[in-house]
Order: structure tokens, then sequence, then C-alpha cells
């Protein structure tokens, strides 16, 4: 008896945590969206940066 509940326990626990994963899909809101952005733009200058400095670097070696 007790194994049956168990197996019910868990297949209720699992379709909770699926309809939790479907309801985490890719619905941003405006916040995340910004988030991104920004996230991106600092990636962006951090690479032009290193880029600059790289340059910079070759030009006080010549």
């Amino acid at each position: 008896m007790y194994k049956g509940l168990k197996v019910i326990g868990v297949a209720i626990l699992l379709a909770f945590l699926a309809v939790g994963l479907a309801a985490c899909e890719d619905d941003q809101g405006p916040a995340e969206e910004a988030g991104e952005n920004i996230d991106e733009t600092m990636e962006d200058t951090g690479e032009e940066m290193e880029e600059a400095g790289d340059e910079m670097e070759e030009a006080a070696e010549d």
C-alpha cells in the first residue's frame, strides 16, 4: 500500500515540476530584456577594450 502512495507522490511531484518548468519559458519582461541588453553591452565593451589594449601593446613594441 505504501509503495502505491509513494509512486503517486512521485508522479504528482513530477507533474508540478513539469508545470513549473513550462511556466518558465522565454516570456521575458522588460526588466529582464534590459538586463540582457546591459550584459551584452558590457561584454562588447570589454572585448573592445581588450582589443584596444592589444593594439596599444603591439604599437608599443614597434
